[in-house]
């Protein structure tokens, strides 16, 4: 699969399980890293630096995921298998 239609495919995942993502331009003096999850009253919020490559963004992705209950929502296999580890 692409990288950037992986990347697209987890975005997607990730609104529908109520987690809104901001890309955003972070400087290395605010933040040391290139991402992260955070919960602000109530709601997720997934914030990625702008600037990031498309592997940092999809590994921040899946990290952010994988603890989620995926219950109701349908996942491909091969995401399934990323966010379990399997691949």
């Amino acid at each position: 699969m692409k990288k950037e239609l992986l990347l697209s495919q987890l975005e997607e995942l990730a609104v529908k399980l109520g987690i809104a993502i901001r890309y955003e331009n972070v400087t290395t003096e605010e933040s040391s890293g290139s991402g992260g999850l955070c919960r602000l009253k109530e709601e997720y919020v997934l914030i990625i630096h702008s600037q990031t490559a498309v592997e940092e963004k999809i590994r921040i992705l899946l990290e952010a995921l994988k603890p989620f209950p995926f219950g109701d929502v349908y996942v491909k296999p091969v995401i399934r298998e990323l966010l379990e580890g399997t691949k």
